[in-house]
């Protein structure tokens, strides 16, 4: 795979712990804070973490990481703590031909550690300013977060067994976190890693929920209370407010305060997109995800949740090709198969599917997605295997995919709405995307499913700048009601009108007739409706057919001489759009409402 290529741009590398193994979290904590302090150079891109420390231990050419990272330069190193002092390494090097631009040798007191960041970045910076371009520089990037190194060391140890995303070891973060603000009760970036870690395991279901939010929200607040510019104490009330309260309005309003501080952080990037993606809102979201991958383009996750935009939108082809990237950086990622399991039941895909299952030993459910698979494609390949599955629908806190309530969906419709309407009691992370998800397509055509998602979302309306993304194009700007006024005008055109049952309608002459700009319908419809031109038409025709085709008087006309008169010219449009639509074909839809 290829970045995107910034000639002012950098990647540090993690930098190599010689010495003690009880010191190689300190050498990686070294590493992360000058990224930290890159990140805040305005023009200058700076590769993310994750995407560093992909490379961690091993040997490859620098041209070959700048393919890959698309980076201009590369900063490695090496941290050795002798006794109260440490010796650091570092040389820059060109990613185009290998040369080492700077390279020097620092040793100082431990407690001079800050310090010694600062001025390694700033090296580094002019170095880059020098060759490859101008930017502005601040007169310092790092700046002291703690006065004790004890307390600082019990941070970092804290911060990479955070970074691990086990249960167990968010638990042991929690410790070393602890451990920390008891030294220094003023150290507010522990503060903020308790909170974060509250908040996942309380999200996740792995603690009581209203415990652990309380908990969670007391040590963000006191973290941000005592650094007001932590953006990652943001997007650690950010991480309460969606996952932990399904508060999409102030997730994004946090998550903006975040990005104001550090627009590079790519984690806020990610939730961003995720709240978005919740929402509906695919092209946003994609836009957003789009952003972190630019500058974290081996983030497992990011390339995860790129594939979850597409699988939410029915469009299981390109998940799969985003999956397949997350799973080539990450052959282990579990979040990443169950999707992919997922998007071949969803293609009726029975050769993928059970070759998946076959080879994939690290698929935690493999019974239960046969038995799915049976379910949703009415068909009988596991028919005599004698699958025996047990299902617990209340108690499930899987990290992944609800395949108890899949399953349940498709045993007791009624039951499985109630198992719904309890998760979304409990704000369970699970099933935080339920409105898109195409394994509840069974669920929508229940009044009471109706009812559950017009509360959770009726009153969500994204804040102005959310809506308007990045644009600096005027003409796709509304001021005052201008918005609402077409957006309504829109919907009584498609009602009234039935413009949509013109096979040959255009956007521009559906502009026309609302008298709006094209360039600003074509806003209208993607940031306000979450859908495309043809999408929105498609809805719309959908509708009318499924009026069409319940009316006594069209016993007579086929089902596709009933598209047709909805406004479809192709068969394959129409079979196509229906099964996204709806989740099942026109004909077996038919048959259930005559």
């Amino acid at each position: 795979m290829q970045a995107v290529f910034n000639s002012k741009s950098i990647a540090v590398l993690p930098f190599l712990n010689i010495g003690s193994d009880e010191n190689e979290y300190f050498a990686d904590g070294i590493s992360e804070e000058i990224i930290n302090a890159l990140t805040k150079i305005d023009g200058l891109k700076v590769t993310a973490r994750t995407s560093s420390f992909f490379y961690k231990n091993k040997s490859l050419d620098a041209r070959h990481i700048g393919n890959e990272l698309g980076v201009e330069t590369l900063l490695e190193g090496s941290v050795r703590i002798i006794k109260e002092r440490v010796r650091i390494t570092a040389q820059l090097i060109r990613t185009d031909n290998g040369f080492h631009m700077w390279s020097e040798n620092f040793d100082r007191e431990l407690t001079d550690i800050f310090e010694l960041q600062d001025e390694i970045s700033l090296l580094i910076a002019d170095k880059i300013r020098e060759n490859f371009g101008h930017f502005e520089l601040q007169e310092h990037l790092v700046a002291s977060a703690t006065n004790n190194i004890e307390a600082y060391k019990l941070f970092l140890k804290g911060r990479s067994f955070q970074l691990n995303w086990r249960l167990e070891d968010i638990n042991t973060a929690i410790t070393y976190y602890e451990e920390s603000v008891v030294i220094d009760p003023l150290f507010a970036d522990a503060y903020v890693g308790i909170g974060w870690c509250y908040g996942i395991l309380a999200s996740w279901q792995y603690i009581d929920h209203k415990d652990g939010i309380a908990k969670a929200a007391f040590y963000l607040d006191k973290g941000v209370g005592l650094n007001p510019t932590s953006h990652v104490g943001y997007f650690g009330k950010a991480t309460i407010s969606f996952w932990g309260n399904w508060l999409y309005n102030e997730g994004l309003s946090y998550l903006e305060k975040c990005l104001n501080i550090n627009p590079k952080y790519t984690e806020a990037l990610e939730a961003k997109s995720e709240i978005l993606t919740a929402l509906g809102k695919f092209i946003l979201a994609k836009t957003t995800i789009d952003s972190a991958l630019e500058i974290n383009p081996l983030s497992p996750n990011h390339h995860y949740t790129k594939g979850n935009i597409y699988y939410l939108q029915g469009d299981f082809d390109n998940a799969i090709i985003s999956l397949d990237v997350s799973l080539k950086i990450d052959p282990t990622f579990v979040l990443a198969m169950e999707l992919k399991t997922a998007c071949y039941i969803h293609q009726n895909n029975y050769s993928s599917f059970i070759r998946y299952i076959e080879i994939n030993k690290h698929l935690e459910r493999p019974n239960l997605c046969k038995k799915l698979f049976d379910l949703v494609n009415r068909s009988n390949h596991f028919e005599n295997q004698n699958i025996g599955v047990a299902i617990d629908v209340k108690n499930e806190n899987s990290t992944h995919l609800p395949w108890n309530f899949y399953i349940l969906i498709h045993e007791d419709k009624n039951s499985a709405l109630n198992t719904l309407k309890h998760h979304t009691e409990l704000k369970t992370g699970q099933f935080i995307n339920f409105s898109n998800d195409p394994f509840l397509a069974p669920l929508r055509q229940l009044p009471n499913y109706k009812d559950l998602v017009s509360e959770l979302f009726s009153s969500t309306v994204l804040p102005s700048n959310i809506e308007k993304g990045k644009s600096n194009n005027s003409e796709t700007l509304f001021e005052g009601e201008e918005l609402n006024d077409f957006a309504t005008a829109l919907e009584n055109t498609m009602t009234n009108s039935k413009r949509f049952c013109n096979p040959e309608l255009s956007l521009k002459q559906l502009a026309y007739e609302i008298d709006l700009h094209p360039n600003k319908l074509s806003w209208l419809l993607n940031n306000h409706f979450g859908k495309n031109f043809n999408d929105f038409i498609n809805h719309y025709r959908i509708k009318e057919f499924q009026q069409l085709a319940i009316l006594p008087e069209n016993k007579h006309i086929t089902l596709l001489g009933l598209a047709y008169d909805s406004g479809f010219n192709s068969k394959t449009v129409f079979n196509t759009f229906f099964k996204k639509e709806t989740g099942t074909t026109p004909k077996q839809w038919v048959k259930a409402n005559s």
